[in-house]
């Protein structure tokens, strides 16, 4: 069975074929282009490339996978050395500033006025 929206009742419903295939509001014998590429493009035209591809960045991904799968005691998150140790500890001290800022604020709104 071939569907099409109706434009009465804002549904699909049953459609002989002929209607399925050309919709309402498309000229037929436009032809289709296909859009072009945004992300990952490569660095050869698809039709001159083959049946591989080749992208112009390099797979970094096995390089971390191994540094990520070493078991050496270091937590996954600070595995790849001073940019995590700092992000780490700037992101636990901004923790313990705004917890401690929160219990402060609380505090001196819990006071009474004073007039």
């Amino acid at each position: 069975m071939y569907y099409k929206f109706s434009g009465v009742t804002q549904k699909l419903t049953g459609s002989p074929p002929a209607a399925a295939y050309s919709p309402q509001g498309l000229r037929p014998g436009v032809p289709a282009e296909s859009p072009a590429m945004v992300f990952a493009t490569p660095t050869k035209v698809v039709s001159e490339a083959g049946p591989t591809v080749e992208y112009l960045g390099t797979n970094r991904v096995p390089d971390l996978q191994r540094l990520f799968q070493t078991s050496d005691g270091v937590p996954i998150h600070l595995k790849r050395g001073v940019p995590d140790k700092l992000l780490y500890r700037t992101t636990m001290a901004l923790t313990i500033g705004g917890a401690l800022y929160c219990l402060v604020a609380l505090y001196i709104a819990a006071q009474p006025n004073k007039k």
